[in-house]
C-alpha cells in the first residue's frame, strides 16, 4: 500500500486529534498493550507524540536518502533508536528487550524507522487511528490495515514496546463499532 499526500494528512489529524467515532472505515485492527500500571495515558501520548513527529516528516520532508531531522522526536525515542542508547528510560529498555523476544529482530535505527514513513514506500501496511486508555494498565492502539488480518507492522511493535509495552496482543481484526464504543462521549 502506499501511502497517499492525502492520507498521510489524515493520519497526522488523527494523532493530533483524535478521530470522531462515525469517520471509521467498517473494520479496523487492534493492538491491546499491557503497560505499568497507572501510565495508560502517558502511554498513549508517547506513542502519539512520536508518530506525530514522524508523520510531519512525511507531510514535508523529501525523503531522497538522506538523513531526515530528527529534532522532533522524544529524546527517549531518539536514544532507544541509537546504537548507544546509554541513557534509555526503564520503560524504553524493558521495551527494547520485549520486541526482541516478540520478534527476534534487532533495534532499529532512527533514520530506519523513519523511512517507513515514506509516503511513496509501500512496506508500512497500516494508518493509525487512535490509541485509547482503557484502564490503568491498558491501551488499545487501534489501525487502519485495509481489512488484512495479517499486514507488517514491525516498526509499529517497535514503537508500541519501546513506548513502555510490557505485553502486547495482536493485531485481531474488529468492527469500527468496537472502537466506537470505546471512545465514548470523547
Amino acid at each position: 500500500m502506499i501511502h497517499s499526500e492525502e492520507s498521510v494528512a489524515a493520519e497526522l489529524d488523527r494523532v493530533q486529534q483524535p478521530p470522531v467515532a462515525d469517520s471509521a472505515p467498517p473494520v479496523l485492527a487492534v493492538f491491546t498493550v499491557d503497560v505499568a500500571e497507572g501510565s495508560s495515558e502517558a502511554y498513549a501520548e508517547r506513542v502519539r507524540r512520536v508518530l506525530s513527529a514522524a508523520l510531519h516528516l512525511a507531510c514535508t520532508a523529501e525523503f531522497d536518502d538522506r538523513d531526515l531531522p530528527v529534532d522532533e522526536f522524544p529524546d527517549w525515542f531518539k536514544s532507544v533508536c541509537s546504537p548507544n542508547g546509554e541513557e534509555l528510560k526503564q520503560f524504553a529498555r524493558n521495551g527494547c528487550a520485549a520486541y526482541r523476544d516478540r520478534s527476534g529482530g534487532q533495534p532499529w535505527s532512527l533514520q530506519n524507522w523513519i523511512y517507513r514513513f515514506d509516503p511513496d514506500d509501500d512496506s508500512r501496511a497500516w494508518e493509525f487511528w487512535d490509541a485509547i486508555p482503557v484502564g490503568p494498565a491498558q491501551v488499545r492502539v487501534w489501525v487502519d490495515s485495509w481489512g488484512e488480518p495479517f499486514f507488517g507492522s514491525l516498526e509499529l511493535l517497535w514503537l508500541l514496546y519501546t513506548a513502555g509495552a510490557l505485553h502486547i496482543d495482536g493485531p485481531e481484526i474488529r468492527k469500527a463499532a468496537v472502537w466506537a464504543s470505546e471512545v465514548g462521549d470523547r
